[in-house]
């Protein structure tokens, strides 16, 4: 089966953002895109008529969106391969069930909800403690510029360089599907990639002395270096940065996400919280305070 990027579409402001986010990203990978529309209101996916007059107009506003989405795709993206769905389930299982056979999913960190679309803070929050594949969450203020450094006056520009890709590294912890999506993202982009690593003091009751605290952080960093020794082996072609952060490691990312054209996280699969999946206080504080595009990419 031929992979693709899949976008969720609702026609909210995220959603457009998000969408755009896929075009590219599809653009860059040699992918094509297919646009996900879902809907839990009994509305046929076949493109039949609604059987009930009251499901009549959200069915026609549904059409309206994707057509407005493919318009739009084929006067900015004219070379891409793109193909739409509307689907009748609801909105997690079906986007679920279309990213697993795709690279990578895209949805609108925020958006619509009820009958005028899917893409709810709630919904990308349960797409992401329940997804197998890697996750993009785009918030509405995301441009094609937004990826690339400013111009010499400081102008947004989509002629400049790309911004870094920023990726989470557990050197704990298993990592290898966070770090070959980072390296791919910051190769097809040509953008560095920054590895940051958060550290920290054990707790004790009485404060560490320096020497102490210079041999944690220097432990860390040659761990850190060893880790991503095979990796620069293996992309030749990416400039690799790594940084260390003491402190929590969500406050941490929070802040090293800052000035970045991409985060990249992992997230633990299954997590479960009164016997429902939950992405973990970390991912969820990305999802809530990272303003660029966040990938979340599940791992064991």
């Amino acid at each position: 089966m031929i992979r693709s990027v899949v976008a969720g579409v609702d026609g909210s402001p995220d959603s457009v953002a998000a969408v755009d986010w896929a075009a590219r990203e599809a653009l860059r990978r040699g992918l094509p895109l297919r646009l996900v529309h879902a809907w839990e209101a009994g509305l046929p996916d076949d493109g039949d008529e609604a059987p009930l007059p009251e499901l009549r107009a959200p069915q026609r506003h549904a059409r309206q969106v994707l057509r407005g989405v493919l318009d739009r795709l084929s006067e900015r993206y004219p070379p891409l391969p793109v193909s739409a769905e509307q689907v009748g389930r609801p909105p997690v299982p079906a986007l679920l069930a279309e990213a697993e056979n795709a690279d990578l999913l895209v949805i609108g960190s925020q958006g619509s909800s009820g009958l005028s679309g899917f893409v709810s803070g709630s919904v990308a929050l349960a797409t992401a403690a329940r997804a197998h594949r890697p996750l993009v969450l785009v918030r509405a203020a995301e441009k094609a510029e937004s990826e690339h450094l400013p111009d010499a006056h400081g102008r947004p520009s989509v002629r400049t360089p790309f911004r870094d890709v920023t990726v989470a590294v557990d050197i704990d912890g298993a990592c290898e599907e966070v770090l070959d999506f980072a390296f791919r993202a910051a190769e097809v982009r040509g953008a560095p990639l920054r590895a940051v690593h958060a550290w920290h003091v054990p707790f004790s009751h009485t404060h560490p002395a320096a020497g102490e605290r210079a041999g944690l952080r220097a432990a860390a960093e040659d761990e850190l270096a060893g880790l991503m020794a095979p990796w620069r082996v293996k992309y030749p072609a990416v400039t690799v940065r790594e940084n260390l952060y003491e402190g929590r490691p969500a406050h941490a990312l929070v802040r090293a996400a800052s000035g970045s054209g991409l985060l990249v996280a992992g997230i633990r699969r299954p997590r479960t919280s009164a016997g429902r999946p939950t992405t973990g206080p970390v991912a969820h504080t990305l999802i809530h305070h990272v303003r660029c595009p966040v990938a979340l990419v599940p791992h064991e």
